[in-house]
């Protein structure tokens, strides 16, 4: 498959293009029914599309640190230093091909997390892409998670790059972009 090239995703009712190295995850290991999850075959990259419920009481300005904060409370790094927020942007409708949304952001931060509840902690770049779905009481959200420092004492050491091209933040932005509704059955 050209790395170009759309990929289908829950069935065929979403698809965007998924970088290049992408091994679905399903493949490997039993997987929720609102998540489709990619791993990198070089690197501890991670993607991870998933739908979830729409969060009517967070603002739209709020909703992608809304998430960002609940996946650090997922990865028990809402203490003090152990997660900070860079960036937050609106993704202009007129740059995706996700025209139901009400409104799309994406957000880029840190966190200091250990993996399968190690004591090593790495430090991980998370990419978030939201997008808002109000009349499908659905917001869809998109994780890039990539690893800046891995511990020598995590399980993820062994996955330190040695060959291979890692995933760009370019990578990420092109999934967003291009992520596409195309039965909306998807969502109940």
């Amino acid at each position: 498959m050209s790395a170009e090239q759309p990929r289908p995703l829950f069935g065929g009712a979403l698809s965007a293009v998924i970088p290049h190295s992408a091994t679905d995850v399903s493949d490997l290991r039993e997987i929720p029914d609102n998540q489709e999850v990619f791993a990198h075959a070089h690197t501890d990259q991670s993607l991870i599309v998933e739908l979830v419920e729409f969060q009517a009481q967070v603002s739209d300005q709020d909703s992608a640190l809304y998430h960002f904060e609940d996946i650090a409370d997922s990865n028990k790094a809402l203490e003090p230093g152990t997660f900070a927020v860079s960036n937050v942007v609106a993704l202009p409708p007129t740059e995706i091909s996700l025209s139901e949304c009400s409104s799309a952001w994406m957000l880029s931060g840190t966190q200091c997390v250990s993996k399968f509840n190690e004591q090593a902690r790495n430090t991980v770049t998370i990419h978030l892409g939201l997008f808002r779905l109000p009349q499908f009481t659905t917001e869809i959200l998109v994780t890039f998670n990539d690893p800046q420092i891995i511990s020598p004492d995590s399980s993820s050491a062994a996955s330190v790059v040695t060959h291979g091209v890692p995933w760009t933040v370019q990578d990420f932005k092109l999934l967003l972009k291009t992520l596409t509704l195309h039965n909306p059955e998807l969502f109940g």
